[in-house]
């Protein structure tokens, strides 16, 4: 749908009217290339994130070319990444003069507000963030995009650790009709490989990375200066002070994951998100002081599993969000013969064991799951065994309502083979045995 003409879309900005389906509500932010709304769409009455590009920048010939090709960068990603830490982009109308692009709506504001220098925020915190990023842009990554412009502020808090990129204006795609630029993103956080203008990779995103997770948890930039040439030379030949001396009680290790993502040379980096990511997740780990379970280890857990290895990144990560976690100690009951239910477990860590009538029938350990039968039959039923901790366990709960609510059809089909097919080899498996105990 076209957007209203430039004299008509100004007037209705400042009475917050519509831009072609949008009712606009209020302004919550401006960028480079526009101004961002909160609007509902008239037609499904959802709220969005309406970006409306500013066409007083295409009337000036040194801005157009830039403004124009960051518009067209995004409006070609509608519809085409699905992951849930990346915003997604829902609708978008360009053409010369006039273009908005309708994504989803974060509330929570962007990482900026972590950025306090008298507040540092908590390192278990940060870790949590990190590994999400590292998620959703190695996604990006496969996807043949290198997004050129992580920061703070491109990084929305959907809640206390959750978060969405957002912002793939200054994206690289590698398959695009369209020009696109290179001298394009933010001083402070660009790899020096992005400074010198060679060829980027997905290790100058994970540069970018590092740099805005160094300035949350300093509450300082790693490289300070004045921009342009001072600000560029700190980062193509200084090395930022280690957090370990800006902020002592932080693990030491936390110097070496960090300027492994911050080495000059794209080479010296870390070799894969993943690894990245890894190295993260085990400095929460040290640092972990509860029995609180990370959604960093949550994932770990569940992509480990073998009977989950058809589902990628982002399904796991919709079951990390729609399973209850708990660390259960030694002794402790997880199901009771005969009492309802329909819950699926995983069992993350440790041993449990399985009877019927106080007699043994298996024993299962970390990667397996139980409660299969209950949960493929529909409504709740008794259980037919009792399961108990051998060990202290960390076990995740899917209910069957959560999993049709926070798992797409996909994920839904693949859990449901993954089980029929863990059914079938314990089927098999108790005919074995009875057929010894009878010969």
């Amino acid at each position: 749908m076209r957007p209203l003409p430039y004299k008509d879309q100004k007037e209705k900005m400042n009475t917050l009217g519509n831009i072609g389906k949008y009712e606009l509500k209020s302004q919550i932010g401006r960028g480079s290339s526009g101004t961002v709304y909160l609007a509902t769409d008239s037609f499904t009455r959802n709220d969005v994130a309406l970006k409306v590009l500013d066409q007083r920048l295409l009337q000036d010939p040194n801005l157009r070319t830039i403004v124009r090709s960051q518009f067209l960068n995004e409006a070609s990603l509608v519809g085409k990444l699905s992951h849930p830490h990346i915003v997604s982009i829902l609708d978008a109308s360009v053409d010369d003069d006039h273009g908005y692009i309708a994504m989803e709506y974060i509330a929570g504001g962007t990482l900026r507000a972590l950025t306090n220098a008298e507040q540092p925020a908590a390192l278990e915190k940060i870790i949590e963030i990190g590994f999400k990023c590292c998620g959703a842009l190695d996604y990006a990554h496969r996807q043949g995009i290198i997004h050129r412009d992580i920061k703070p502020d491109n990084i929305l808090l959907a809640g206390d650790t959750e978060i969405k990129i957002t912002d793939f204006g200054a994206a690289l795609l590698k398959n695009t009709s369209h020009e696109q630029l290179n001298d394009i993103g933010s001083p402070a956080y660009m790899s020096p490989e992005q400074i010198l203008g060679d060829p980027l990779t997905y290790q100058s995103d994970m540069f970018s990375l590092g740099a805005v997770l160094y300035h949350l948890l300093a509450g300082r930039k790693p490289f300070i200066g004045k921009l342009g040439l001072e600000l560029q030379e700190k980062i193509l030949h200084e090395n930022p002070a280690p957090l370990s001396q800006l902020r002592p009680e932080l693990p030491p290790e936390l110097d070496d994951v960090l300027m492994s993502a911050l080495t000059k040379q794209p080479v010296n980096r870390y070799q894969s998100w993943a690894e990245f990511a890894l190295a993260l997740a085990k400095i929460g780990r040290l640092s972990r002081f509860d029995q609180s379970i990370l959604d960093s280890s949550k994932f770990d857990y569940l992509r480990a599993m073998p009977m989950l290895k058809a589902f990628d990144d982002p399904a796991v990560w919709q079951l990390v969000n729609c399973t209850r976690w708990s660390r259960l100690p030694a002794h402790s009951v997880i199901v009771r013969e005969d009492q309802p239910g329909q819950s699926l477990f995983f069992l993350a860590e440790g041993e449990v064991k399985v009877t019927k009538s106080e007699r043994l029938l298996s024993v299962l350990r970390r990667g397996e799951c139980f409660g299969e039968m209950s949960y493929i039959k529909e409504g709740e039923t008794p259980r037919h065994a009792s399961v108990e901790a051998i060990t202290e366990v960390v076990v995740a709960e899917l209910g069957a309502a959560e999993a049709a609510s926070g798992v797409d059809s996909l994920g839904q089909s693949h859990l449901m083979r993954a089980l029929l097919n863990t059914l079938v080899d314990r089927l098999a498996f108790a005919d074995s045995r009875i057929s010894r105990v009878i010969s």
